[in-house]
């Protein structure tokens, strides 16, 4: 009787052995075919990614458009190869699809920001505030656009910084691009004493912006004005327009060309003065 119970337990035993052996192969087939869905599948996006960046890169697209598909393409593709190995563990995707529109409300209000960002990103590409290239001002930052993306655009500001700038608040907000016009206008203000000849001032000023040929005279021609009279100086307002491109140029070189030429005229800068009279 002992004999025959021992006989069965061992049995029992060997049934439990033999099963757990089986399912723990079964599981590490299981584990070892999601990896390598995993593995290849992380492989295919890649290659796909350089795929389609190659085929937007020959194409006459606007560069804001190629980054924000690009991003596109590649969260798409993540969020497949995500179901594919859900699948290869063994989980119904449709079950594993039932529990994500279950959990919809609480993901959309989770998610709330990014969806709002993804509608402003293609508020962006269709009517186009700026693009790829352009120097723009938004959000308190200044920078040149570096890429659109999904849910943010990219900018490097000029002491080479990376923002990163929702793009929700940038549909909605105010954004003022610096390159969407061929030609600007650049303003100076220049102070001289008081007792200076302003003809003369006048006749130096528009000598040195002939001599530059940056200067436009179209859509109009630099105008020179005397604008105020302040506290200790005549205020001389200088306006011309030049291509966006040589805006800092044009005005830092005019600087230190009107101030060599006063200095050669014999014409004064103001500075602040303090006159003390003994009583």
């Amino acid at each position: 009787m002992v004999l025959l119970a021992a006989v069965e337990a061992s049995s029992r035993l060997e049934e439990a052995i033999r099963s757990l052996i089986e399912q723990g192969s079964q599981l590490g087939f299981t584990i070892v075919k999601a990896l390598l869905v995993f593995l290849v599948g992380r492989l295919v996006i890649n290659l796909l990614n350089k795929l389609v960046r190659k085929i937007l890169s020959k194409r006459d697209i606007d560069p804001s458009v190629k980054t924000f598909a690009g991003s596109l393409v590649n969260v798409s593709l993540t969020i497949l190869l995500i179901i594919s190995v859900v699948g290869a563990l063994g989980v119904q995707t449709a079950s594993f699809a039932a529990l994500l529109a279950s959990a919809g409300v609480a993901v959309g209000m989770a998610l709330s920001g990014n969806l709002s960002n993804f509608a402003g990103g293609l508020i962006i590409l269709l009517f186009k505030p700026y693009k790829v290239g352009d120097y723009i001002e938004a959000q308190g930052v200044g920078g040149i656009v570096k890429e659109v993306q999904m849910f943010h655009t990219v900018l490097d500001t000029l002491d080479n910084k990376a923002v990163y700038i929702p793009n929700g608040a940038l549909s909605s907000g105010v954004v003022t691009n610096f390159s969407n016009r061929p030609t600007r206008r650049v303003d100076w203000t220049f102070g001289v004493r008081y007792g200076s000849d302003y003809e003369q001032v006048k006749q130096v000023i528009a000598s040195v912006l002939a001599k530059d040929a940056r200067v436009l005279s179209e859509p109009a021609a630099p105008f020179i004005a005397l604008t105020s009279l302040a506290d200790g100086s005549v205020s001389v307002v200088v306006r011309a327009w030049v291509n966006s491109p040589d805006y800092w140029d044009v005005y830092f070189d005019t600087n230190k060309h009107i101030y060599e030429a006063f200095n050669a005229a014999g014409i004064e800068c103001s500075f602040p003065q303090l006159i003390v009279r003994q009583a």
